[in-house]
């Protein structure tokens, strides 16, 4: 089998699975308005380029000064362990927090995660924050 036949059947094997129906609805289709949210996890790794790692009491000190003010209703911090193939080829690694928040989508919240974003990344001299967004359906 040629090389472009192997990769058609692949992907069609990819886009027949893209089309199959997992049985979970999506947020849009199923969710009631006023129930739905954006998840945003944000990671920040705690080693510092050249330094010490970044403290507890530094991590808890940017929660709580930082964080916390801007998302008031409430948040999520998790333990995380990083791994991403650095700018220099090698696999780099270090410990994490990941930090989950649940809010609209309004310009208001963009604004405040982006801050974080940039706060964190000037004051412990982290080259990024990776952020991820979803949409989800909130029940309380």
């Amino acid at each position: 089998m040629t090389g472009k036949a192997l990769f058609g059947l692949t992907l069609a094997a990819l886009l027949t699975g893209c089309t199959a129906h997992s049985g979970v609805a999506e947020p849009e289709q199923a969710c009631a308005a006023q129930n739905r949210m954006i998840q945003t996890t944000l990671y920040f790794g705690l080693s510092r380029p050249a330094g010490p790692a970044i403290t507890s009491k530094e991590w808890q000190g940017f929660v709580d000064t930082d964080v916390t003010p801007r998302f008031r209703d409430g948040l999520t911090v998790f333990d995380a362990r990083g791994q991403w193939l650095g700018s220099d080829g090698n696999v780099a690694r270090e410990p994490s927090k990941a930090l989950v928040l649940i809010h609209d989508r309004n310009d208001t919240s963009e604004r405040e995660i982006e801050a974080l974003r940039a706060i964190y990344k000037t004051r412990f001299a982290q080259e990024s924050v990776m952020r991820v967004d979803q949409n989800v359906c909130v029940q309380f």
